[in-house]
């Protein structure tokens, strides 16, 4: 008989394009090795144009998910994605309290505000339910530089503020804050990508050369994931993230056109 694979939950909203949400997630879970379970926050009317609309899913039935899945499965690394309203986030975070989850089992918190093509994904009363009762929990929080900006109001123009955003997030709680620079501001450098990770004393830095694609769909998601996997396998968070960096370098060279918009990054190489 052969052993079953560690376990991630991934906790978020569902993609009906397949590009993104937990499908991408569950895509990045297996590739990477691990049996992937899902708390579903919302249903996405979305295609690779953009988001249409959504549907919430009662506060309440994503936490009995959760505990459904952490009680009985058990739960190795989890993340969050879409919550969309402060109800959701409420509810999350009482349960990963009561389940362990951001205590003993790493939690990887990607703060999902909106779509790659700008469409709300959450509502403006949840930022502050986002900032006081999630990220004090989270063992990673992920944002992307309009995250920074909406979280701590930090416009990150140069590498000082970049220092300056992780310091003011990790204010917030969490143990581990990680700044993404894969979408730059007007005038930045476009040619590299520079990810810092701050742990509350020390920096550290993953550069890369920035790819030439617009097909970048998912691509925050599939990061936060591939890092769930590799902490659900054991890695210390500096390695969890190198990790993760790598695949999404990958993914996003191997990325896809799908649609009359922007196409999702592939975790096919993992398999070719």
């Amino acid at each position: 008989m052969i052993g079953a694979p560690p376990v991630a939950l991934t906790i978020a909203g569902s993609d009906s394009g397949g590009g993104a949400g937990l499908q991408a997630d569950l895509r990045t879970f297996t590739v990477c090795g691990v049996h992937g379970c899902v708390a579903v926050t919302a249903v996405t009317v979305q295609n690779s144009l953009g988001v249409g609309g959504y549907v919430e899913v009662p506060p309440s039935t994503v936490a009995d998910q959760i505990r459904a899945v952490a009680t009985d499965i058990g739960v190795a690394a989890a993340k969050t994605g879409m919550l969309s309203s402060a109800a959701i986030i409420a509810a999350v975070a009482e349960v990963c309290d009561e389940v362990g989850i951001g205590h003993s089992v790493p939690l990887v918190v990607d703060p999902v505000a909106a779509s790659m093509h700008g469409d709300p994904l959450l509502a403006n009363d949840a930022v502050t339910t986002l900032r006081s009762e999630l990220l004090s929990r989270a063992t990673l929080v992920t944002p992307n530089l309009d995250e920074v900006r909406l979280l701590v109001g930090v416009d990150v123009r140069s590498q000082a503020d970049q220092h300056e955003a992780a310091r003011a997030l990790h204010a917030l709680g969490p143990r581990w804050v990680l700044i993404k620079g894969g979408h730059p501001p007007a005038g930045a450098d476009d040619e590299l990508c520079l990810d810092l990770l701050y742990d509350g004393t020390d920096f550290t830095e993953f550069t890369g050369p920035r790819l030439a694609t617009q097909h970048t769909h998912g691509s925050g998601d599939s990061l936060a994931a591939a890092i769930t996997a590799a902490l659900a396998h054991g890695s210390p968070m500096p390695e969890a993230v190198g990790y993760g960096k790598r695949y999404i370098k990958q993914a996003i060279a191997h990325a896809y056109p799908l649609g009359a918009g922007i196409g999702p990054v592939s975790p096919f190489w993992r398999v070719r």
